[in-house]
């Protein structure tokens, strides 16, 4: 009889990150796990002391999948490809965007800890090559964007608006000249 397949800790990460893809982040736990892998829950609390620490290892796979999804660049305009792809995935993965951005793993950070979390600096690295300026420039334009993509990605995510892909990247070209024009107004 051959030896049964050893179910690792990353394994047991990915099959989480996909209960909460298909079902929600809510329905993390280790039965639920454990059917994915085809397995008990043995090794699901084997690697994990608890249900919670497995639900905050699921959450930093798919925040790096959420950045990989972000820097998915196909435009010059990078800052409006970044706040397209950030509405993209809601719409393309409404449950992971709502364990990222609307459950209580994201909460306890303000709009000022998040713009300096080291998570962020490629992005606006990224931002800041394109569009020149100082990094604060940067920043204030990243808010005032962010807190307009936002709110579009919330809605679509929650079913209270449909993905206009014409729409949206119209509406945000004129957010991001606005953002642009009143930092560089700021700056004089």
């Amino acid at each position: 009889m051959p030896p049964k397949p050893k179910i690792t800790k990353e394994m047991i990460v990915d099959a989480a990150v996909s209960v909460a893809r298909e079902s929600g982040w809510e329905n993390i736990n280790a039965r639920t796990v454990a059917e994915k892998l085809k397995c008990s829950t043995q090794p699901v609390m084997y690697h994990f002391a608890t249900i919670e620490d497995l639900k905050k290892a699921a959450y930093a796979k798919a925040d790096g999948y959420h950045s990989e999804y972000l820097m998915n660049i196909k435009s010059p305009q990078i800052m409006l490809e970044i706040g397209m792809n950030y509405i993209r995935f809601a719409a393309n993965e409404p449950q992971l965007f709502r364990f990222l951005f609307q459950s209580d793993y994201f909460s306890g950070t303000t709009l000022l800890e998040m713009i300096d979390a080291e998570e962020l600096a490629p992005v606006l690295s990224a931002m800041q090559g394109a569009a020149g300026g100082s990094m604060e420039q940067v920043k204030e334009i990243f808010v005032t964007v962010f807190l307009f993509v936002h709110g579009y990605a919330s809605l679509i995510a929650n079913n209270s608006l449909n993905y206009d892909e014409n729409v949206i990247k119209s509406q945000l070209e004129r957010a991001y000249k606005g953002a642009r024009s009143a930092a560089k107004e700021e700056e004089k």
